[in-house]
């Protein structure tokens, strides 16, 4: 390792060079406070930034064991610092002039939701005697809300266990120049004056604000323990009372301004004692078949967004804080034109007239009831206790056949079992529970549990009267099958294309696609994909996969284990080969994992 003074003195020797021999300063350098290392050096000014990456020791770091201990704890930690760092950053960028992105210092934007990133990773380390905490609360029992967090250092020192672990650092900066010939001072001033002082100021706990960390922190406790406490009262979903659900706009995760909180009908209200929080009450989803009706406009598909993002952890102001969902819950949909592979839809969709075999149904340009009936498939493939459908974005003969279609066309001659037909069996036998809303059709009163009125952004329970009324109509036959088990084991095999080729080109667009090589994957109706970094994770995973992982043997769920074993263990640092690792990745959650996978044009078994 060189010092920063040699790091110095490099920077004189390269002044009003070519641009390349910036490549000359790749390498680590000692700060006393923490070490820089320069990992990847751009091109030229105009091409992607350069890559940097800031390593502190957790004795300097400081941060208390207790804000770590537990996987939800230590992400939230790691979100927290990287919005630290982003904010110090921003301020600082572009300070230093020059052509191009020169002066350029960014790290990832953090969004409403609380991801795993491989911009920020706060090591675990040794926690000495004493075993990490698995819980939600600190390890004398108490919740984090009664630690004082000036003390907690000399607390934890004292007992022996470890003060903090150790912090990396990763974002991009754009290295100076005048036209392409460099410009080292900027630079210089870029690595000495800008860098340091952001990185004391978000990566040192003596220096940030304890306060809002602690919130953070325990919020997160808050919300996981929610979670866990789901499926002891049989609930898959909880809204707490006063949350906010509307949006700014279509284009705006923030909450919106002036919007109705949320208020819970008493038939409904579940009160929970959260460790920090205290009392808490809100609308507990029970697991079955919940419906959601309202007329226009009334909120049904404000409440469903806000169910489906639940899935993961949101921060403080955000509204949906406590907005907690069964971690497997994954939004149906139909998706005309996705393709589809070996996929048993036979539960749906049989006995087609072209003979067309349903229990492997593959095809390059899906309709609509055949994409759900897959993406419903898949979902139980992938090991989801939770069906999110939105009639709007569904297909109507996959959703439902009425009494007088039915007596137009007979059973015979109607391939498709419409999903109300299974909906009870598929909770009954699989133990998967669907919420599901609707605005037209009356006939899933018949077939839901509950069912919830949504009336200018208030639930009513209204399962009584919606059954009352459903009494005088034909329900629809079918429900009392067994919904058929999925026996059917997807092996893919690899991709004899992608190994041969030596430059493997990933790009992604947003949320909405990614491609690996020349091949594109769709993913735009992939709604609970949150991040365009977990966009760029699925690339490189399904790239790992290609390569590592599909043999022919081992089946999708096996891969997809054995894939969140991995990053569990390493991280998504794993997936990369050689040191040079992306500094902007989220991580995605497994069924979105398989939902890209799926969605790979070459796909091969």
């Amino acid at each position: 390792m060189q010092s920063a003074i040699e790091l110095r003195n490099k920077l004189k020797s390269i002044d009003h060079r070519g641009y390349p021999a910036y490549k000359e300063l790749r390498g680590q350098y000692d700060f006393k406070d923490y070490m820089l290392s320069i990992d990847h050096v751009q091109g030229d000014p105009f091409a992607a930034p350069s890559r940097l990456s800031v390593w502190v020791k957790g004795e300097k770091a400081g941060f208390p064991s207790d804000f770590y201990d537990t996987h939800a704890k230590r992400v939230t930690l790691q979100d927290h610092l990287t919005r630290l760092f982003g904010r110090e950053v921003s301020g600082g960028s572009f300070q230093a002039k020059g052509s191009g992105k020169s002066g350029l210092l960014s790290v990832s934007r953090c969004g409403q939701q609380v991801l795993e990133r491989t911009a920020l990773k706060v090591n675990v380390g040794s926690i000495g005697s004493s075993s990490p905490a698995q819980g939600r609360v600190a390890r004398n029992g108490t919740s984090l809300s009664d630690i004082d967090g000036s003390n907690a250092i000399q607390g934890n020192a004292a007992k022996g266990k470890a003060i903090g672990g150790d912090i990396t650092l990763r974002f991009e900066a754009g290295f100076p120049a005048n036209g392409r010939t460099i410009n080292a001072r900027e630079l210089e001033k870029m690595l000495f004056d800008i860098l340091p002082e952001c990185v004391r100021k978000s990566l040192y706990y003596a220096r940030i604000d304890k306060t809002k960390l602690k919130q953070a922190i325990c919020l997160c406790e808050d919300q996981e323990f929610i979670r866990e406490k789901l499926p002891e009262l049989s609930l898959c979903a909880f809204v707490a009372d006063g949350s906010i659900l509307p949006r700014e706009s279509g284009v705006s995760e923030k909450p919106m301004k002036g919007a109705v909180p949320f208020r819970t009908p008493d038939s409904l209200k579940v009160t929970l004692k959260l460790p920090n929080r205290g009392e808490v009450s809100g609308m507990g989803i029970k697991k079955g078949v919940t419906l959601f009706v309202g007329g226009g406009y009334h909120g049904k598909s404000t409440i469903l967004q806000a169910l489906q993002n639940g899935v993961y952890n949101h921060i403080s102001g955000d509204g949906r804080e406590l907005v907690i969902t069964d971690r497997t819950a994954v939004k149906l949909r139909a998706e005309d034109g996705r393709s589809i592979a070996n996929v048993d839809i036979s539960p749906f969709i049989r006995n087609l007239p072209s003979k067309r075999d349903t229990a492997h149904f593959s095809t390059e340009d899906a309709s609509g009831s055949t994409s759900q009936a897959a993406n419903l498939m898949e979902g139980v493939e992938a090991g989801s206790s939770l069906f999110l459908i939105d009639e709007d974005t569904s297909a109507t003969n996959f959703m439902i056949r009425d009494q007088l279609m039915q007596e137009v066309i007979s059973a015979g001659e109607e391939p498709i079992t419409p999903f109300i037909c299974r909906v009870n069996s598929l909770y009954r036998d699989l133990d998967i529970s669907s919420i599901i809303v609707a605005g037209s059709s009356g006939s899933y009163f018949h077939v839901a549990d509950t069912v919830i009125q949504m009336k200018e952004y208030v639930p009513y329970d209204i399962t009584e009267k919606a059954k009352k009324a459903a009494k005088g109509y034909p329900a629809m036959s079918g429900d009392e099958d067994k919904f058929p088990p999925y026996l059917d084991q997807r092996c893919p095999k690899p991709d004899m294309g992608l190994k041969k080729d030596d430059r493997i080109k990933i790009k992604t667009m947003g949320t909405s696609e990614l491609m690996l090589s020349r091949e594109n994957v769709e993913l735009r109706y992939l709604e609970q994909l949150k991040d365009q970094e977990q966009t760029a994770a699925l690339a490189w995973i399904l790239k790992f996969a290609q390569l590592k992982m599909m043999d022919g043997k081992k089946n999708l769920m096996q891969i997809s284990e054995l894939l969140e074993k991995q990053i569990d263990k390493n991280g998504l640092e794993s997936l990369f080969e050689r040191g040079d690792i992306s500094s902007s990745l989220a991580r995605p959650r497994k069924q979105e994992i398989l939902a890209c996978i799926n969605r790979y044009r070459r796909l091969q078994f």
